[in-house]
C-alpha cells in the first residue's frame, strides 16, 4: 500500500532550485518565497521571481487567494519535473507574504541549514 503521508515543505530558495541541487526531484515537497511576476487566470499558472531566478506554480487547488502582481507570496508545493526539465510547482497552500524582509528571511535560511548540517 502506498503512502498518502503529506510530507512538510523543505525551506529553499529559487536559487537552491535548479537540475544539480538535492532539492531538485520530482515529487519533492518544498516551500518557495518570492515576488508574483504574472498571473494568468485560464490556466491557474503564477510566475514567482526573486532576482533572476524565476519560476511557474501551478495555483488550480488554491481557492481563497487572491493575487497582485507584484506581491511577496509563500507557496508550499510539490515539484513537478517536465520532460524537458523544466519545474513547475504543484501549489497545495499559498499566502501572501507582503512586508516580510527577504534578506533577513534568507539569512535566517542559511543559519538553519549551518545548524542543521555543521560540517557546511
Amino acid at each position: 500500500m502506498a503512502s498518502s503521508e503529506i510530507k512538510s515543505g523543505a525551506l529553499v530558495s529559487l536559487q537552491d532550485l535548479n537540475p544539480s541541487s538535492p532539492y531538485f526531484k520530482q515529487g519533492a515537497s518544498l516551500r518557495l518565497t518570492g515576488k508574483l511576476q504574472g498571473y494568468s487566470v485560464e490556466t491557474a499558472i503564477a510566475t514567482i521571481v526573486d532576482g533572476s531566478d524565476s519560476l511557474k506554480i501551478n495555483t488550480q487547488h488554491l481557492r481563497e487567494l487572491s493575487f497582485r502582481v507584484g506581491s511577496i507570496y509563500q507557496f508550499i508545493s510539490e515539484l513537478l519535473i517536465q520532460p524537458d526539465n523544466e519545474a513547475v510547482l504543484q501549489a497545495r497552500v499559498g499566502r501572501n507574504v507582503d512586508g516580510i524582509d527577504l534578506n533577513l528571511y534568507y539569512q535566517s535560511l542559511q543559519l538553519l541549514r549551518q545548524l542543521k548540517n555543521p560540517s557546511t
